[in-house]
């Protein structure tokens, strides 16, 4: 993929509120550039439905951000839609398409040392086992998670809560237990969920000593921002660098979408996508 420009209009798209993460780490490091957000929260969760229904999903927001919100670049900021329907987007829009698995796979294979990684997933990233077949194409052996309980305690605010952090410590004995019943010797630890770095501190606590962590919303966003080039003079900054838009409730887009961005969403339109 060839350098773009720093005017460039990115399409951030997510089936809720974790893609946010993603978009938090962009907006730092692009600032010149105009972001378009699309929240498909009137159908979440995306992890319940059929892999058909998913890419229809997933397209149809995709071509709502290009076609008409003028995205010239899009971040599929959702781990089931990027694991499920990247090819379809990828098919449907005429417009460069990154993921957020493959980029966190890379930084996995770039932090660990012993070639075994342990993923923590939504259940229906992990049963597409996307974030294995990546890792496995860049030599490394993946085990993988499904932690359902971490995505509502994050939703409810509980990220600083000793209920979620004793969850955490749970699933990650479970987790080491398993992976040593395989023989892997794990060193890296990918939070596979763009919720998940909102709970961040809770993981370092809990992992062994010596263990990475790998956000592979960060990890994404990074990628992305390595393909844009640095303007030559001090740009203007844009007069809006975001738009957000969400299929459901604008005021628990405007209470939620705060929290994962980390500062005010701002104005959020809704926007009817069909059923």
């Amino acid at each position: 993929m060839s350098i773009l420009s720093p005017s460039t209009t990115i399409g951030v798209f997510d089936s809720g509120f974790g893609g946010l993460t993603v978009l938090g780490t962009l907006l730092e490091r692009l600032p010149w550039t105009q972001f378009v957000f699309l929240g498909d929260s009137a159908r979440l969760p995306y992890g319940s439905k059929s892999r058909r229904t998913i890419a229809r999903y997933a397209v149809e927001s995709a071509q709502f951000l290009v076609n008409k919100q003028g995205a010239e670049f899009l971040v599929i900021a959702c781990n089931t839609a990027s694991a499920l329907a990247l090819d379809a987007i990828q098919a449907a829009v005429p417009v460069p398409v990154v993921g957020v698995i493959e980029p966190g796979a890379a930084a996995a294979h770039d932090a660990s040392r012993t070639g075994d990684v342990l993923v923590i997933a939504t259940a229906a990233t992990v049963e597409s086992h996307a974030y294995a077949a990546a890792c496995r194409a860049l030599g490394l052996r993946a085990y993988e998670k499904a932690c359902p309980l971490l995505v509502p305690l994050v939703e409810e605010g509980w990220t600083n809560h000793p209920v979620t952090e004793q969850v955490i410590r749970i699933y990650l004995d479970e987790l080491l237990v398993e992976a040593a019943a395989l023989g892997l010797h794990p060193d890296t630890l990918v939070l596979g969920c763009t919720h998940y770095p909102l709970l961040r501190p809770l993981f370092e606590r809990a992992v062994p000593a010596g263990m990475r962590i790998v956000d592979s919303s960060k990890a994404t966003a990074e990628a992305v921002a390595r393909l844009f080039s640095q303007p030559e003079s001090e740009m203007p900054l844009p007069a809006e660098p975001l738009r957000c838009f969400a299929t459901d409730s604008v005021d628990k887009f405007q209470r939620l979408g705060s929290r994962f961005l980390n500062r005010p969403v701002g104005h959020v339109e809704l926007v009817d996508l069909g059923g």
